[in-house]
């Protein structure tokens, strides 16, 4: 570590605290949004916000922090916060920031999650963790109006911001301000974030703040972090930082460097403007407006998926050939492909009916799929339609599926640390869908072959969004089937009602076939315990959790405790009643939590393909064998 490093560190978090106040909190608001999940019990959810934003505003108090987390989970309220504070702002402007931001966020009422972002702070609170959230989708621009006349300032500001999420990931708390050419500039992560996911939020910051030029002014924000230039000062001359320390440059060579590359850069930007306006002109676009599309917690403006040309796909999985296929299931088969540039993705060849309404719905549910983002979640890199074939193109995971590692000829052992990781990973992705995306996305098909693992053994879930999803403004729906039986929650297999609680019972199968190394079902088992929940059952009853412990597991690598827990949730999870079955966010807070769950599990619904419905219940058997099926619908907005 060079010395120039470690004293510009020591003066950035020194002048974060004794800089004397301007009293400017800079509270321009950018953005509120507020989640439309209300808390159950609301007394004990207030409770506990209230709780957060107060220590939330102590450790501001106490501390040099620029970004401060706090949670209260012991309840079944939880509630996590995040404050980041600008380092350039005074530690009292800070808190005058804060509390703007709380009487600001109060607005969002019961709403289990809610976020203001200002210009000089961001406040996010959430029933689930957030906190390794960089960029998501609805991240975008605020843009000011008007322009500025300064020469040259469009390069300039291109080459600051470009500077500044370049350098900011690397440094002490991921928070940089700077001034070149009459720009001021500056950009941050919250300190939360690996370094590697806030170089990503920020390329992302620095791609959209483009937007905004040639106005004076403008602002990048996102999940986890914030980009802002401007033509006037917001931080004081001694509140910067020399980007160039962190560039791996000298200040000299660099302000050299600068200038050309800002001549360069304005003849590039003068080009394309040219290029713009053609292409407007030829394909009668509409102009883009200035300005806010939707916040963040509800986008209502999405991007688009990568359209893949025909040829390229063929060539890739050489003609979709026996030799490259990965696998197949009820939504189409699976292909290995490589492309031109040597990216080796999967190619999936949907089973759909190719009516031009179907085709018409493929591109609309694509499009939204495409802007899901989430490390346990398979990204969808693009698709294709052409004649009677529907493509969708994703990322390649090289490790295969999880039943691979469970149930495969060629038994992989997992050891307890990598099956309780993988089980995480899939209650915060199934979360994900349920409850952070814009719109509620139900699986109804979670099952181990749908569980994709990276090189580290970290859970993607597969083919979400290709089924019909929760419409807003009903609290079920009844449709045809589609799903996997053993994995079915007792509703949905027997009446067809669907609610996010169908993934929660699904989520719990899966969980007891990871800790048993079985399947659910098994007929060379025998018939006392052929059926894995059945047979959970009575080892819960007996007290006996031990001997559902796959035996390829050492025992000295695991805590039975921690086991018999995840258990516990597990059959909370696949309860007959669905009032009684956790939510997917309040899943990951039991599984997270090392205190056991204080509700006991009831004897759930057992269902098979053959006899039907097993336990304690009146319904009629449901027989068919189906597996799951693929409808295209629309999707309806939170």
């Amino acid at each position: 570590m060079s010395r120039r490093f470690v004293i510009s560190t020591i003066v950035l978090l020194f002048l974060w605290d004794h800089l004397p106040a301007i009293a400017d909190p800079q509270t321009n608001l950018l953005n509120l949004g507020c989640s439309t999940y209300n808390a159950t019990n609301k007394s004990l959810f207030f409770a506990n916000l209230n709780s957060t934003f107060s220590d939330l505003h102590s450790e501001i108090s106490a501390g040099i922090n620029s970004t401060v987390t706090t949670e209260e989970t012991h309840s079944s309220a939880p509630v996590y916060a995040l404050f980041s504070c600008r380092t350039y702002l005074s530690q009292a402007d800070c808190l005058g920031c804060l509390a703007a931001a709380v009487d600001k966020v109060r607005s969002c009422g019961a709403g289990t999650g809610g976020r203001v972002i200002f210009d000089g702070c961001t406040l996010r609170y959430e029933s689930a963790p957030f906190f390794d959230q960089g960029t998501l989708p609805g991240n975008t621009a605020v843009c000011g109006n008007g322009t500025t006349a300064l020469p040259g300032f469009p390069a300039a500001v291109s080459s600051l911001t470009g500077d500044l999420s370049l350098a900011a990931p690397s440094i002490v708390g991921y928070s940089a301000a700077a001034e070149e050419g009459g720009v001021y500039g500056a950009a941050q992560c919250a300190a939360t974030l690996s370094k590697e996911v806030c170089a990503q939020c920020l390329q992302v910051a620095y791609t959209n703040i483009q937007q905004c030029l040639p106005a004076g002014n403008g602002r990048s924000v996102d999940a986890g972090c914030f980009m802002r230039f401007s033509n006037v000062g917001f931080f004081t001359a001694n509140q910067t930082v020399d980007l160039a320390l962190y560039l791996g440059r000298s200040g000299g060579s660099s302000k050299k460097r600068g200038i050309i590359i800002g001549c360069v850069i304005a003849a590039v930007i003068g080009l394309l403007i040219l290029s713009f306006l053609a292409f407007l002109w030829t394909r009668k676009s509409r102009r883009r407006e200035d300005g806010w599309k939707g916040d963040i917690l509800g986008a209502t403006e999405l991007r688009g998926p990568v359209n893949f040309r025909y040829r390229d796909l063929k060539s890739a999985t050489k003609n979709f050939s026996q030799e490259n296929k990965l696998g197949e299931g009820g939504f189409g088969d699976v292909y290995k492909g490589t492309l031109k540039n040597k990216k080796v993705v999967a190619v999936k060849r949907l089973a759909v009916s190719q009516t031009e309404s179907a085709k018409a719905s493929f591109q609309s549910e694509v499009k939204l799929i495409s802007n899901v983002h989430h490390r346990n979640l398979v990204r969808l890199l693009g698709c294709c339609s052409k004649s009677q074939d529907l493509l969708l193109v994703y990322e390649y995971m090289g490790r295969g599926s999880l039943d691979r590692f469970l149930f495969g000829e060629k038994k992989e052992v997992l050891s307890w640390k990598q099956r309780f990781n993988i089980i995480v990973g899939m209650a915060k992705g199934i979360s994900y869908l349920h409850h952070e995306f814009h719109v509620c996305i139900i699986h109804r098909d979670i099952k181990p072959s749908n569980i994709l693992l990276d090189d580290n053994f970290q859970p993607k879930i597969a083919d979400f969004g290709l089924v019909k999803l929760l419409p807003g403004d009903q609290s079920h729906v009844s449709t045809k089937f589609a799903g996997t039986l053993g994995y079915t929650a007792p509703e949905y297999a027997l009446h067809g009602q669907l609610t996010e609680k169908v993934d929660t019972y699904s989520f719990g199968v899966v969980i007891l076939e990871i800790i048993s190394g079985r399947r659910n079902s098994d007929p060379k088992l025998g018939p006392s315990n052929q059926y894995l929940l059945e047979w959970v059952w009575q080892l819960y009853e007996d007290g006996d959790l031990v001997e559902l412990i796959d035996k390829s597991m050492d025992p000295d690598e695991y805590d039975f405790e921690e086991v018999k827990r995840v258990i516990k949730v597990a059959l909370l999870c696949i309860q007959s009643m669905v009032s009684l079955r956790p939510t997917m966010s309040e899943a990951v807070i039991l599984l997270l939590t090392q205190a056991e769950p204080k509700l006991d599990p009831m004897r759930p619904i057992f269902i098979d393909s053959v006899n039907g419905v097993r336990g304690e219940t009146s319904s009629s058997a449901y027989t068919s064998t189906t597996q799951a099926t693929v409808s295209i619908t629309q999707f309806s907005a939170r």
